[in-house]
């Protein structure tokens, strides 16, 4: 559909003014074909004007993260949700912590993030409304396979980097308020450990998970990283997977409509149709049908209940 602008507005104003009311009235009679003609045109216009819904609004935008672009789950989903529902998404891809913050500005329609504590402040504080959630993966710890800081194989999160920092390590960090630096965060508060105090062998890059993997990986260096997107990295040099499997590395993501009460320009019907579609049967199916190399990177869990390490 065409944009509505001021001056589509007016010319519609003046289609409907009353002499051009009798004139279309005159062009009728005289001419039944042509009268015909601008009746239907003027009433398709009518029609677009008014006409509210998802049919009507052809693209939303979604604040998401760099894991769920960079790991090409969006690019696998989206195209099958378009399909089915003829919207678009245009998706913004940043860290947690400026995808919230841009939809905390209205900026969005959606936001489909992870880190769960923060999704419940957006809800909370009134920007965001039907906060559901969609899917999860894991966090893993990356290192060179030298492992100088000994860590190959724990299963202790807090542990392994105390380890690591112990050893003075290099450590590459986001350090971007995304959603994994703020789990990197916690896992450094569990070992009562505070990155403020570290010297040089703690780097921060203040970029993507990509670029993250890239620096770490040309330093040979640990670093944290969602699975989704560590699979999905090429340029892996000498980096492995040294920790994984523990509970402090669950990595649930979720998505929350920008409250259209406080910003009435949400496109609310397209943006819970998204919502709708991720967490019916046919788009859980999707995320669970995305894979590379024949290993599955995230795995739907909006309808599942009870699993004590889902922060609901």
């Amino acid at each position: 559909m065409a944009m509505i602008t001021k001056t589509n507005l007016w010319a519609l104003k003046i289609l409907v003014t009353p002499l051009n009311r009798h004139l279309l009235t005159f062009a009728f009679c005289t001419s039944l074909g042509l009268g015909i003609a601008i009746v239907s045109l003027l009433g398709l216009h009518l029609t677009g004007v008014i006409r509210q819904g998802v049919a009507a609004e052809t693209f939303i935008t979604v604040a998401s993260t760099t894991s769920t672009q960079n790991s090409g789950l969006l690019g696998h989903i989206l195209p099958l949700f378009t399909k089915a529902t003829g919207v678009t998404v245009r998706v913004i891809a940043v860290g947690t912590g400026q995808a919230i913050r841009l939809a905390r500005h209205g900026d969005a329609d959606a936001l489909f993030v992870h880190d769960p504590q923060a999704e419940k402040a957006f809800v909370a504080t009134g920007f965001g409304i039907d906060r559901r959630k969609v899917m999860y993966n894991d966090f893993v710890i990356v290192g060179p396979s030298a492992d100088p800081a000994a860590v190959s194989g724990m299963d202790d999160a807090a542990a392994a980097i105390a380890r690591i920092a112990a050893g003075r390590a290099t450590f590459v960090s986001r350090g971007d308020d995304s959603g994994t630096n703020r789990a990197e965060l916690r896992i450094w508060e569990a070992g009562g450990l505070n990155p403020a105090s570290f010297g040089p062998w703690y780097r921060e890059t203040g970029s993507g998970m990509g670029t993250s993997l890239n620096v770490a990986s040309a330093v040979n260096a640990y670093t944290l990283s969602d699975r989704g997107t560590w699979l999905s990295f090429k340029n892996r040099g000498d980096l492995k997977i040294l920790v994984q499997g523990d509970p402090h590395l669950f990595n649930q993501y979720g998505v929350t409509l920008v409250n259209p009460a406080r910003f009435p320009h949400v496109k609310k019907d397209a943006a819970l149709a998204l919502m709708d579609w991720l967490t019916s049967g046919a788009g859980q199916k999707a995320i669970a049908d995305y894979r590379i190399g024949g290993q599955q990177l995230f795995f739907p869990n909006a309808r599942e209940v009870g699993d004590p390490r889902i922060k609901e």
